[in-house]
């Protein structure tokens, strides 16, 4: 493993080997609040632990990797993508909350639509629900040590703050047990005991080691399930990261309150949609991991971020840029069954794969892929292949330029002069002779333009403006040879 060390994930996966000791087994974490449809951006924390967790089993240790659904947290904000209605709901938990879209809890509904989204990227971790950890009270114990530690934790807090917290101020989070809100204010918090009162006049007192109503706040919460967890490494976005963020509170409470060292951390930088605007859930402007997995291979897809630094942000493209995408994965796969790619590179590809396999994938080039959707022979292909095609499908129908789409003619409506006739004659021709590969038949391209005395240029505008009405194409030989050249010669035998 030595030679791969200077890869990122391996790197990462030595530190944490070296300095959390060597243990029967590692625990790397990732999570999200469902606070509306998860964006491709998030992805990148849960595929950045995904690449850890790979490189420490490649080092032969067992590891547990586990994804937290904060759906325990409140309800903040309508996105713009739900009725408005929902603001009755602001302060509730989102796993209390009926979803808009009829199935299950507001929470369930972008939690399950993520996790069948991941799945097709070979990332299933253990799915951790917070609301069903809570309302099971697992934290109580660490609960209470917080409050029992409140001062300390007031002082961490207070480091990084303009105004310090209340005196009044405790480490928790109260859902009204008759409203289901949080709009509480803690009187008293004894043992395990809490008293409150709420905005909508209720007062009550909870045993929230009975009931589970009683939750830590994030910068609390954080560091108490690393401790909960045993965390061993988790990553976190540059929010998190900032100097008196959560992390760095984090990192201070889990020590000084709950005897725990911090997890290793890898900052992660946003990802962006080339041309788009920054994304934002509560604002209705997402682009998914399933929209990218429309248009990208699983294998692909993976390939985008395991190929960048965590902490080196990047834009994912929509537009003709993916044709060089796949041609750069499908020359780095070309280099590792050839035996031809570093140490970087064999690793890239090794992670980028959901299971390598000994031969090379049977794979026809993106590029090549848009002519052949296109010339109606989709339904030809198979396996790999045909998968394949069917992001060439969706690129072309939702992303691709005008200049990347065509339509096979069925007749010619062009008019031709004696020249440009006499040319696609020959074309004709040529094809009955015999059945040709790309290279045989662009030479004979330029023969006719020879005999004929036509420019070279004329003669290509030409045949692109008959077999595909346009001045320009893919390249003529492999357009012809894809479409099939018997389907050419019956439109060329209309030309008299």
């Amino acid at each position: 493993m030595g030679k791969e060390k200077f890869f990122w994930a391996d790197y990462i996966a030595d530190r944490i080997i070296k300095e959390k000791g060597n243990k029967k087994e590692y625990v790397c974490a990732s999570g999200i609040t469902p606070s509306g449809t998860i964006h491709i951006g998030n992805f990148r924390e849960v595929i950045t632990t995904d690449l850890v967790v790979r490189a420490l089993k490649d080092r032969g240790k067992k590891v547990r990797f586990i994804y937290s659904w904060d759906d325990y947290d409140r309800f903040r904000k309508v996105p713009k993508n739900i009725k408005k209605e929902y603001e009755k709901y602001i302060g509730m938990p989102l796993s209390e909350i009926p979803s808009p879209f009829g199935d299950g809890s507001y929470a369930e509904h972008f939690e399950k639509e993520f996790e069948n989204s991941l799945k097709k990227v070979g990332i299933e971790p253990e799915f951790i629900r917070q609301s069903i950890m809570n309302k099971k009270c697992k934290y109580a114990k660490l609960i209470k040590l917080a409050i029992e530690k409140r001062e300390e934790i007031m002082e961490v807090l207070n480091k990084y703050r303009k105004e310090p917290l209340s005196k009044n101020w405790f480490p928790l989070t109260v859902y009204c047990e008759k409203c289901k809100k949080d709009s509480t204010k803690v009187l008293e918090a004894n043992e395990y005991i809490v008293e409150y009162e709420c905005e909508c006049g209720y007062k009550g007192k909870v045993d929230f080691s009975k009931k589970g109503t009683v939750k830590a706040p994030w910068r609390v919460d954080w560091p108490l399930r690393w401790k909960y967890e045993k965390v061993d490494f988790e990553p976190g976005g540059i929010d998190h990261s900032t100097p008196g963020g959560s992390f760095t509170t984090g990192k201070e409470i889990v020590k000084k309150v709950f005897d725990y060292e911090a997890p290793m951390y890898q900052l992660y930088e946003w990802v962006r949609i080339k041309g788009g605007t920054e994304f934002s859930s509560s604002k209705g402007n997402v682009t998914t991991l399933n929209d990218v997995e429309e248009v990208y291979e699983p294998e692909v897809l993976r390939y985008l971020f395991v190929g960048t630094r965590p902490n080196k942000g990047f834009q994912i493209s929509f537009d003709n840029d993916v044709i060089k995408i796949y041609e750069d994965f499908d020359a780095l796969e070309k280099k590792y069954y050839d035996k031809k790619a570093n140490a970087q590179e064999k690793r890239i590809y090794e992670l980028s794969r959901l299971k390598v396999s000994k031969k090379k994938p049977a794979r026809i080039g993106f590029r090549h892929l848009i002519t052949i959707v296109q010339s109606g022979k989709m339904k030809e292909l198979k396996g790999e292949v045909k998968q394949r095609a069917e992001k060439v499908k969706n690129w072309l129908e939702k992303y691709a330029g005008e200049d990347m789409k065509f339509e096979v003619q069925e007749k010619v409506k062009v008019k031709l002069n004696k020249k440009e006739k006499e040319a696609l004659i020959n074309l004709r021709e040529v094809l009955k002779e015999k059945d040709y590969d790309e290279k045989e038949l662009f030479n004979k391209f330029y023969e006719i333009c020879k005999n004929v005395d036509i420019s070279n240029k004329d003669f290509f505008e030409v045949a692109y403006r008959v077999i595909i009405n346009k001045k320009k194409g893919p390249r003529l030989a492999g357009l012809i040879l894809d479409i099939g050249k018997d389907k050419i010669i019956k439109l060329l035998n209309q030309i008299e």
